[in-house]
């Protein structure tokens, strides 16, 4: 059995390693060994972010939800009770969109929690 070289495989999984890694420091855009240790650390951590982020925007949303309920006398714990109570059942996401965009519905959705927490 002839033998058989794999120079043009390996060159192109080289050549696409290094593109993936263009903008990297150092070395580890330029050596092949390098670069595919910078990344595969690149990508593991571009997979685990894309999950952390999805924790950050929650923080981020009670936090802005948190401020106009406190603007509006009402805690955010408060603010959420209230809403379960009147039976609202309105994602975190659009809540902090409305405290940012629309105040003034804001406002009639902190006159309702409040309502419902005193009653």
């Amino acid at each position: 059995m002839p033998r058989v070289k794999g120079g043009i495989v390996t060159h192109r999984r080289h050549k696409k390693v290094l593109k993936l890694t263009k903008g990297h420091k150092a070395t580890r855009h330029s050596l092949f060994r390098r670069a595919h240790e910078s990344m595969m650390h690149a990508l593991f951590y571009a997979y685990r972010h894309r999950r952390e982020r999805k924790g950050d925007m929650r923080r981020l949303w009670i936090i802005r939800i948190n401020a106009a309920a406190r603007a509006g006398g009402l805690s955010y714990s408060q603010f959420m009770d209230g809403l379960k109570k009147a039976d609202v059942e309105i994602n975190r996401k659009a809540l902090a969109e409305m405290a940012v965009k629309d105040p003034s519905s804001f406002s009639k959705l902190l006159t309702l929690a409040s309502a419902k927490l005193e009653s």
